[in-house]
């Protein structure tokens, strides 16, 4: 009898070390999850490549991992739950599981993971969410709002991290969470997309293509394009130019010479160029506010002609929901350090909120 119940007693701790640590797998296609950004959903597992692409989930539960891989081992994830920012996760070269968050009171909680790196550093794939015990997915978020970007480095959060003056924009100092546009559209409450590329231009980039080859893609460098149906923002920003800027200043610079040969490009070649793709935009979003954007970098320093360029643009598409808003010059060294990406945004905040009643 005794010897019955040590058995008895030896399966109920086997069955009690079994629930403690059940789990509920959430995969990547369970239609509750909400996704922002242009996310391919491949095989086994959704693709992150842009920056600012998320995976966002509510959920009952006391706790939650994300099972995730890193194609190159240079992309960061940066974990908000409960719309607050708690850890950074640097995702390794083999599919592994990470604990986001655990010992949560119960209840109901989202949690949301962010790609703070741009696509060319890396590609990050989420296979599923695993819920501690019996936790649940519940039904996703809702956003008031949606926004998208098209935006250079500054965009991207380019150097953001480095806190030297080094102005390195290795994937170790890029953050896109702590971008304007982010800053911006969680102010907002707004899904938002972020499609950007540090160093690209309208005209010219310091490689060999432009935001205009690559702003109709699913994945920036491969050559699905994405359908703009899926996705139709309330407002779209653009601010690019900055690159621009610089390089039609740069006759030896080999994508000058690609570009343009030996012969600086015209004030009216740039406007063109920039109303091409403004209308372009505008192809894709009939009913879409458009705000074009400069700054806050160099080429809005006092005399820069840049502002002027995106001006005359704007008037000759004459279409009212098209608008301007430039950035002030920060008139300091290298990218704009986290403190002047709030400035930004908070005067992004101030027209959208003045302009649109938001």
């Amino acid at each position: 009898m005794m010897k019955k119940l040590h058995v008895i007693g030896f399966v109920w701790l086997i069955f009690i070390a079994f629930v403690s640590n059940a789990q509920t797998i959430i995969d990547f296609k369970n239609p509750n999850i909400h996704y922002m950004g242009r996310i391919p959903m491949d095989g086994e597992a959704a693709r992150l490549t842009w920056t600012a692409t998320s995976v966002v989930m509510n959920f009952n539960g006391t706790g939650a991992k994300a099972v995730l891989k890193d194609l190159t081992g240079f992309d960061y994830i940066m974990v908000v739950l409960d719309n607050q920012l708690i850890k950074r996760i640097q995702p390794g070269l083999t599919k592994a599981e990470y604990t986001l968050a655990t010992g949560l009171k119960p209840g109901k909680h989202k949690v949301e993971l962010f790609k703070s790196t741009e696509y060319d550093m890396g590609t990050i794939l989420f296979y599923n969410f695993e819920l501690e015990g019996n936790g649940k997915i519940l039904p996703p978020p809702f956003y008031k709002h949606r926004i998208e970007f098209y935006g250079n480095s500054i965009t991207c959060g380019y150097a953001v991290e480095d806190t030297t003056g080094q102005d390195r924009g290795t994937y170790e100092f890029e953050n896109g969470f702590k971008s304007y546009a982010n800053l911006t559209a969680r102010h907002f409450n707004a899904d938002y997309r972020s499609i950007s590329k540090s160093g690209i231009g309208i005209t010219i980039s310091w490689f060999p293509y432009v935001m205009p080859d690559i702003y109709d893609h699913t994945v920036a460098m491969e050559p699905a394009k994405w359908d703009f149906s899926k996705y139709t923002p309330d407002i779209v920003v653009v601010n690019l130019f900055q690159n621009d800027s610089w390089l039609v200043e740069m006759p030896e610079n080999a994508q000058f010479k690609a570009q343009f040969g030996s012969t600086k490009p015209t004030p009216e070649f740039i406007t063109n160029a920039y109303s091409k793709f403004i209308s372009g935009i505008r192809s894709k979003y009939p009913h879409a506010k458009i705000i074009c954007a400069l700054g806050n970098m160099d080429a809005t320093k006092k005399g820069s002609a840049w502002p002027g360029y995106i001006k005359e643009a704007v008037t000759r598409l004459h279409d009212k929901n098209i608008y301007t808003c430039f950035f002030p010059y920060k008139n300091t060294p290298g990218h704009p350090n986290p403190q002047e990406q709030k400035a930004m945004a908070n005067n992004l905040i101030s027209f959208i909120h003045t302009t649109f009643n938001w």
